[in-house]
């Protein structure tokens, strides 16, 4: 299998910050736990050892048991990894998305494929423990408009509902076959149609749509909306209503990260909690004096109600960003989260929260990128004289490269420019002796003069171009398939303009990526 790395940073498309932290500078060391090295995890491993109680295992393995109920058959890979978590010697590596309509963007499947691959070189470095993948559905989340849409083959299929505001999980697929089913492609995999098809919720068709894409690899997916595991959310929302506490610590954290140069990546509020309404709105709690109020709801709580409710209705509340890892930190035996640049980031602002509720920090791992090269396009790159590497370099500096390769002539009249503000000088200090006032002539003359010579090299510049106009139309048509809209492959392209050639896709990444390396991948189709 082709395979080709670069750095992040020689591609031009990741924040400093993170090549910042992939190269362990040590003013970000105070905002994370481990690097995420092999010989790194054992010291994770003892430590959530320590602190993940029986009682949050049973929990767990009870709640997952409950949600598989209604998935029909489950894969052996995924009941044998159900079993495993009602073991104190398992452990998980962790990534968590939206519930991107037919997974979104290719970063979806990069992030899982990641966190495949890492769970298997954990058990070969780590072999008396166990390592179960999860994907953290991202149910609660109610931005209806990140979610309903995805691109193929240049198209966008986006699917519209009036059900918004809510945790878009519990989101009826109303509309959806007419909509996005009934106009894909006639060879998309069945799975695809079927998960929708089963009618439901949208949680319930994105966890039967990652099992069938990653089912047969041990993938478990968890719904974090449930009121057995809300249980587990009980002093966290104590600590939050009575202190705020959360609020305070990356109020803190932030002001240290912008004074070293980082840009905080997520806002806190002064309660970062939602409210699930009976009416199946997701709305922030806000305190106004005495009262803390559900906002567009006539909803009204005294603290002392709302920690009443807190403890024995948990499910009503929903974290948000600032503290749905927290969440999820103590519902599983995590050890690593992997997420993309963004997510990494905003992580780097939490580890203060998860010390105050004495919950481990996780591992941070920047989830594996790649640029898929399908035949076709590795055909042409080559014929063009370019490696898969060269296509990160701005279009201008390809074009050069082709045109040299096909014996196309440089044009540069900057010697002539330079020759003729020579002799213009000249002039001007002669006018200068003689006639001062035609000193402003003289440099009209030159501007004008200077103008029509970068003139004539534009045009002599396309007659050149125009010699080798199907090879730089060829390039031009490549650079954009590659990169669409002039952004990574993998922020815009869905996995469907890939398995549908190329079915064993999702295996030739698992072959390909190498979680820990943290470099970029080039994987050409097989």
């Amino acid at each position: 299998m082709p395979l080709h790395h670069l750095s992040y940073a020689a591609t031009g498309a990741f924040s400093s910050f993170l090549a910042d932290y992939i190269s362990q500078k040590p003013e970000l060391q105070p905002y994370y736990h481990r690097f995420p090295k092999l010989e790194e995890f054992g010291a994770q491993i003892a430590e959530k050892q320590a602190a993940y109680s029986p009682e949050a295992r049973q929990r767990l393995v009870a709640a997952l048991r409950e949600q598989y109920q209604g998935l029909g058959d489950i894969n052996p890979a995924v009941v044998a990894n159900l079993e495993l978590l009602g073991k104190e010697t398992t452990f998980t590596v962790t990534t968590g998305h939206q519930l991107n309509l037919l997974t979104g963007p290719l970063y979806f499947i990069y992030k899982i494929a990641t966190t495949l691959k890492l769970s298997r070189q954990l058990k070969q470095q780590y072999p008396e423990y166990d390592f179960v993948p999860v994907y953290w559905m991202a149910t609660e989340d109610h931005d209806f408009a990140e979610i309903n849409h995805f691109h193929l083959f240049g198209k966008k299929h986006e699917w519209n509902s009036e059900q918004v505001g809510g945790p878009v999980g519990r989101l009826r697929l109303d509309g959806l076959q007419e909509q996005v089913l009934d106009q894909l492609p006639a060879d998309v995999p069945a799975a695809f149609r079927a998960a929708y098809a089963a009618g439901g919720t949208l949680a319930e068709a994105t966890r039967r749509l990652v099992h069938a894409l990653f089912g047969e690899y041990g993938l478990v997916s968890i719904d974090g909306d449930s009121a057995a595991l809300k249980q587990a959310l009980v002093p966290v929302l104590e600590l939050e209503i009575r202190e705020q506490a959360s609020n305070k610590a990356v109020q803190a954290t932030n002001a240290r990260l912008e004074a070293a140069g980082y840009k905080p990546q997520i806002y806190s509020r002064p309660l970062n909690l939602f409210f699930l309404t009976p009416e199946g709105k997701r709305e922030r709690i806000e305190q106004e004096g005495d009262c803390y109020a559900v906002r567009n709801t006539e909803l009204c709580y005294t603290q002392d109600e709302l920690l009443t409710l807190a403890r024995t209705q948990p499910e009503c509340f929903s974290p948000n960003v600032v503290l749905r890892p927290l969440y999820q930190e103590l519902l599983l035996p995590n050890l690593c989260y992997i997420g993309g640049g963004a997510e990494v980031a905003y992580w780097f602002q939490l580890k203060q929260v998860f010390s105050d509720n004495h919950v481990p920090f996780p591992m941070l791992l920047l989830r594996n990128s790649a640029l898929y090269l399908g035949k076709a396009n590795a055909g042409k790159l080559r014929k063009l004289g370019l490696t898969p590497t060269d296509v990160f370099r701005p279009l201008p500096e390809l074009k050069k490269q082709v045109g040299a390769a096909l014996g196309q002539e440089e044009i540069s009249l900057r010697e002539q420019q330079q020759a003729l503000a020579a002799a213009f000088q000249q002039i001007t200090e002669l006018a200068q002796r003689l006639d001062p006032t035609l000193v402003k002539t003289v440099a009209a003359e030159a501007q004008k003069t200077a103008g029509g010579v970068a003139g004539l090299e534009k045009r002599l510049s396309k007659a050149a171009e125009a010699k080798h106009e199907t090879a730089y139309s060829q390039l031009t048509a490549l650079k954009d398939k590659l990169f669409p809209g002039g952004d990574l492959q993998e922020r815009v392209d869905n996995v469907l303009s890939i398995l549908i050639n190329n079915p064993g896709f999702i295996q030739q990444l698992l072959d390909a990526f190498e979680p820990l390396a943290l470099e970029f991948a080039i994987v050409e189709e097989e």
